[in-house]
């Protein structure tokens, strides 16, 4: 006998590296799912049960197309980038944070309002020595990083005056991908590529900075349970993993790929809008799902 569908869903950003993980895994649990993107076709990773449409948030017409009869709308549309969103400010501000008021505003006319799914970043705190809990001083030094903050900030607005219900999961640095070698984000790929090319990792400073490593698979697995307990509603989580500093993670690569790690100074562009260490203390949604530790980073190296 087949399972019961659970919840149903709607993904937006279906394509991108958290998008196609979220998709993936839904549809593995039994989840109805709605994808869309800006892309024309589909990413060839998105299981062929799953409807896909071509969507642009920025376009209020095209918002008109998405599927809101949903239990939860994950909004993983977006650019991200550092130094990148000064010079393209414009798109940064379109997709990020018109799309999403393009997307409530289209949710505060219904009755039935979905949940809004929101993934935030390490970059909205301001750096510490010690593990940030979720209501840590923030900083915002690059134009993403100011995007992520006044999207939470939006969602608690159309919370406050329509109802629509959220949850925000800020997420450090993910790591790992099912399908291919391609890295959506940052740290973690460029030291592979490197170290797969067998070029020496560079490594800015002396690399004692640290963050909060979650592999992709354990990001989706904790938003899932969150989401899917119903227990929660307008909140902010850390989400789990675990600390190491860049040095720690180019060792490893380093050591796995028999390349040399080069230090080099920091660029004054980088420095200036480095954010310090970032190590999450993930506690407040510990106390709510059970954690799995199944995707450590030592032996998801182990296995590359």
């Amino acid at each position: 006998m087949t399972e019961k569908l659970k919840f149903k869903c709607t993904v937006l950003g279906a394509n991108g590296y958290l998008g196609r993980h979220m998709i993936y895994i839904l549809s593995e649990r039994g989840y109805a799912v709605f994808a869309y993107d800006i892309d024309e076709n589909r990413n060839r990773n998105i299981p062929e049960k799953v409807i896909y449409k071509k969507v642009d948030i920025t376009q209020k017409e095209d918002v008109g197309q998405i599927n809101f009869d949903v239990d939860f709308l994950f909004f993983f549309a977006g650019i991200t980038g550092t130094k990148e969103g000064f010079d393209h400010f414009e798109k940064f501000i379109r997709v990020n944070e018109l799309g999403l008021l393009n997307i409530l505003t289209s949710i505060r006319e219904l009755q039935l309002k979905p949940m809004v799914i929101f993934p935030s970043t390490r970059l909205v705190y301001k750096g510490s020595v010690n593990p940030l809990k979720e209501d840590a001083e923030k900083e915002t030094k690059t134009i993403y990083a100011a995007n992520k903050l006044a999207g939470e900030n939006l969602l608690n607005a159309y919370w406050n005056a329509f109802n629509i219900p959220f949850l925000i999961f800020r997420i450090c640095v993910p790591y790992g991908n099912l399908f291919d070698d391609n890295f959506s984000f940052g740290t973690i790929g460029y030291f592979l590529r490197r170290a797969k090319n067998k070029e020496n990792i560079i490594l800015y400073g002396d690399g004692s900075l640290k963050r909060t490593f979650t592999h992709i698979v354990s990001v989706c697995d904790q938003i899932v349970k969150a989401v899917s307990c119903r227990k929660i509603v307008n909140d902010v989580f850390n989400v789990n993993g675990d600390t190491y500093s860049l040095k720690d993670i180019a060792e490893m690569l380093a050591n796995k790929y028999g390349v040399s790690i080069k230090y080099s100074p920091w660029p004054k562009e980088d420095l200036l809008i480095e954010s310090g260490d970032t190590v999450f203390n993930a506690a407040k949604l510990s106390g709510i799902i059970e954690m799995e530790e199944k995707n450590i980073f030592k032996d998801w190296v182990a296995s590359l």
